[in-house]
């Protein structure tokens, strides 16, 4: 008998609901046409990187020697680097972060996954709200932690806050934000934060030890009209953000990242040089070296976001004009719409039938609704909206 670890076995035999739609999107658009197939299924930026992106990779290339360019960093990433996220961050939000603070890392879930290993202690509980990025489930259950899910109010996907001061116990370690949140696009308010900071801040007292604050932060750049995200480290000191640049600078397959401690964390230093030693166990040491020397040029850089913009006008305006009920999104890429029945996954086996690839929402927390990803070509928009038609009034002869 074969003795492997069985549950990496399961998450290796079974893909998430959103790779494989995209896996079978790949075969459509060979069957019958890239252009004949509505693929909303991965968060795969659309719109080009800045120009300084490339830039800066050809000049570092042409101006330095591969030891430097190539070579080792130190395992929590080069200084240099380091230090000029931490200028940029403290210039940009007002902070007073260093170097010693800050951890690179191979993208978000390097990011996310160091922290919880160096947070959490065999069953250990994390709080998530629904809706939610699924692989949170994965990291922290692979971190001996367990997740526990608190259901948004609706109509506005903020968090249930009752709820929230429920759930937390004795065992409550982090609770994890992602504002603004995939899958909705929702940006928390506020008044949100300082609410969970308030509840944290009371239990931290209750329960005699620190509760810490995941906050992930990919889409920290992709706002819509005068709405910006809350600097959580404003409002509450046990925070740690996991950043990733692949979504603001559209590079999600270059893997560039960091991790940064609030200077205002309790023992700062204890948790930074834990997360030093949980990427050293889990082998996320030294990211990507090219790709640590572009970020001191392309800080404060995004992709061209209106094109974004553009399309979430287009698509949620339409999508209600036909009739359905579509969460409006602040942030993100992401359309958050109800199902037009029940059960979200059959729905969306449904929609294959107009070839529109969409992600059921029960991987996400909470059921009943789908996932569009708009960072699409526009053109793709507009050619899926007669499918998006012809998909409403089948639900319409049938009701």
């Amino acid at each position: 008998e074969c003795m492997i670890n069985q549950k990496n076995y399961e998450l290796g035999s079974k893909s998430s609901a959103i790779r494989e739609l995209f896996e079978y999107g790949k075969l459509r658009k060979q069957q019958i046409g890239e252009d004949k197939v509505y693929d909303f299924s991965l968060g795969n930026p659309s719109v080009k990187a800045p120009s300084i992106v490339n830039e800066t990779l050809i000049k570092l290339i042409e101006n330095n020697d591969s030891t430097f360019l190539h070579g080792y960093t130190s395992a929590a990433g080069d200084l240099t680097v380091r230090s000029a996220i931490a200028k940029y961050l403290n210039e940009k939000y007002n902070m007073n972060t260093n170097a010693s603070l800050i951890y690179m890392t191979v993208g978000a879930a390097a990011s996310l996954t160091i922290s919880l290993n160096a947070l959490l202690n065999v069953n250990d509980e994390v709080i998530v709200f629904s809706p939610f990025f699924p692989e949170y489930k994965v990291f922290t259950e692979s971190a001996k932690g367990k997740l526990k899910i608190v259901n948004p109010s609706i109509p506005s996907f903020q968090p249930d806050l009752d709820e929230f001061e429920k759930s937390i116990n004795e065992l409550t370690k982090v609770v994890i934000i992602n504002s603004p949140n995939n899958p909705t696009g929702v940006i928390y308010t506020l008044d949100t934060i300082k609410k969970i900071s308030q509840i944290l801040n009371k239990k931290q007292q209750e329960y005699k030890h620190n509760i810490y604050i995941l906050s992930d932060e990919p889409y920290r750049e992709l706002v819509y009209g005068n709405t910006q995200p809350v600097n959580i480290m404003e409002h509450y000191d046990n925070t740690i953000i996991c950043y990733s640049f692949s979504k603001s600078l559209s590079l999600p397959g270059e893997r560039i990242g960091y991790i940064q401690v609030s200077e205002k964390c309790e023992n700062k230093e204890e948790v930074f040089t834990t997360i030093c030693g949980s990427g050293r166990s889990l082998g996320f040491v030294c990211a990507p070296s090219l790709f640590q020397h572009m970020i001191p040029s392309v800080l404060g850089y995004t992709s061209n976001i209106n094109e974004y913009q553009e399309n979430r006008d287009l698509l949620y305006n339409e999508l209600v004009r036909i009739g359905y009920d579509v969460v409006k999104p602040d942030g993100a890429f992401y359309l958050f719409v109800k199902a037009l029945e029940t059960n979200a996954a059959s729905f969306s086996e449904h929609a294959k039938k107009y070839e529109l690839l969409i992600v059921p929402s029960d991987s996400f927390g909470y059921p009943g609704y789908i996932r569009l990803s708009y960072c699409v070509k526009k053109e793709t928009i507009v050619n899926a909206i007669p499918a998006f038609e012809k998909l409403y009034n089948d639900y319409k002869k049938i009701g």
